[in-house]
């Protein structure tokens, strides 16, 4: 570990296992000005930051990915719904009191 640096792995998301995110902090530490993704964003030489670009457009795109995940998680609701109706209807369960040695289908119970 490098002294004043600090990093660690913020774990997985929610179904959303293709990122990997995570974190790193640094407490007095000088790091070239080369070496710093600066695409959004901007470091001068007295160490001032500021955010470059419209906001709007970062946001938005923030929100894309949120609206992404909810569309996603609908689409997986259906696809468990569908297999667990069918199941239903074809997986017999339960002793049927009436007489009957057929078991009483799930869907019916």
């Amino acid at each position: 570990m490098i002294k004043g640096v600090s990093c660690g792995d913020i774990g997985p998301k929610l179904g959303y296992h293709c990122k990997n995110n995570g974190w790193c902090s640094f407490d007095n530490v000088r790091i070239p000005r080369d070496w710093m993704p600066m695409k959004y964003t901007s470091v001068d030489n007295e160490g001032a930051f500021s955010i470059e670009g419209d906001l709007r457009i970062l946001y938005s795109t923030m929100m894309n990915i949120r609206v992404q995940l909810i569309v996603h998680s609908i689409e997986y609701l259906q696809r468990g719904l569908l297999i667990s109706l069918r199941y239903s209807v074809v997986r017999r369960q339960f002793k049927n009191n009436v007489g009957n040695k057929e078991e009483t289908r799930l869907l019916d119970y």
